[in-house]
């Protein structure tokens, strides 16, 4: 978890960076801003730090080539971490680099804001860090005052809503020969645009750690379930919610994760534990997280991945059946004289 009620700015820099398809071009600031106003200081915290409360990825930056180095953002990060970068030089390579990367016409230009923070908490431990900030979008506010025995009403055309940061990334001062620890969000799309904040720009990956090992393998397990099972065997939908409600108890009552463990319990059948381990081993390829014979069971992400294991039978129009039982508790037949499929459920009370 990510938590900053300690933090601190220790210095900002604030840019312009354009779209360079669209002929614009970037704005260097000649200097650190100096924050004296202590109200806006908290607001700043606010808007740059908020957002991050509720992530609970955590990536790498990583190179395709395999050296780290030759990772822009790595590069000024660890050469700023290390007494070799001054703050203001950081600011500007990082705002020519996110100019360079802004390569795809529907970027939006905006304000870049580079800020060094000391005292932000991620599992646990305070570290120093680099916020990396860009707002792009623009609200007109109202803003009433008292004049006299009345009231007065301006507004701000373009103003920046503190609630609504669009795009940003914290790089946490450890770890760094894997590539430090690094929170990142892009708030505005998920269109083919966006991607370029964390793959142009940043260049990260999901840190293959317990919690991401937890939460993928969920969604894989889920995917095989609801799609890769269909090409071997004619399940119905009962049968599946049955195999995914029992997934969904291994991890909970669980620690740690065993491969065996899983298809002998959950699985139950050598061809399904077969057609499963080629379904994950895909997902190892194509991305480079391979979960292992066993790890470590996050409750964090067994607690998110249930919200999306939803166990119901949606019957037409009429009915919607959530099942959390066993499968032996519920019977499907065909009903001849009224022409209809139905379910027949057995329990022992009403709750």
């Amino acid at each position: 978890m990510f938590y900053h009620t300690e933090a601190t700015i220790d210095q900002l820099a604030v840019h312009r960076v354009g779209n360079k398809l669209r002929d614009e071009f970037y704005a260097l600031s000649e200097a650190p801003i100096a924050l004296e106003d202590e109200q806006l200081t908290t607001l700043l915290l606010h808007y740059f730090l908020s957002p991050f409360t509720k992530v609970n990825e955590v990536y790498r930056l990583t190179h395709a080539s395999g050296t780290l180095e030759l990772n822009e953002i790595y590069h000024f990060s660890k050469s700023f971490f290390e007494g070799n970068l001054d703050f203001h030089s950081l600011g500007q390579q990082v705002c020519k680099h996110l100019f360079e990367a802004s390569n795809h016409p529907n970027i939006k230009g905006g304000e870049l804001y580079v800020v060094y923070l000391r005292n932000v908490q991620l599992e646990g431990v305070e570290h120093d860090a680099i916020g990396i900030f860009k707002s792009e979008s623009k609200e007109p506010f109202l803003k009433v005052s008292p004049v006299q025995s009345s009231f007065e009403i301006a507004y701000e055309q373009e103003a920046i809503n503190i609630n609504k940061l669009d795009k940003g990334c914290i790089i946490i001062n450890t770890d760094s020969e894997e590539g430090y620890k690094v929170l990142a969000i892009d708030q505005t799309n998920r269109q083919q645009e966006a991607a370029y904040w964390k793959d142009s720009f940043l260049s990260v990956r999901v840190r293959n750690d317990a919690f991401n090992k937890t939460g993928n393998f969920l969604k894989v397990y889920k995917a095989f379930v609801d799609e890769g099972l269909d090409a071997a065997f004619e399940m119905e939908r009962t049968d599946k919610i049955d195999l995914l409600n029992r997934s969904m108890d291994y991890f909970k009552e669980k620690d740690t994760f065993k491969t065996k463990e899983f298809e002998e319990e959950v699985l139950g059948n050598p061809q399904a534990a077969a057609l499963f381990n080629d379904y994950r081993q895909q997902f190892e390829t194509d991305y480079e997280s391979p979960f292992g014979e066993q790890f470590d069971i996050a409750p964090g992400a067994v607690k998110k991945a249930n919200a999306t294991y939803k166990s119901v039978l949606k019957l037409d129009k009429n009915f919607h059946i959530y099942v959390h039982g066993k499968r032996e508790y519920i019977e499907k037949g065909f009903d001849e004289e009224k022409g209809l499929n139905y379910y027949k459920v057995y329990f022992r009370e009403e709750q």
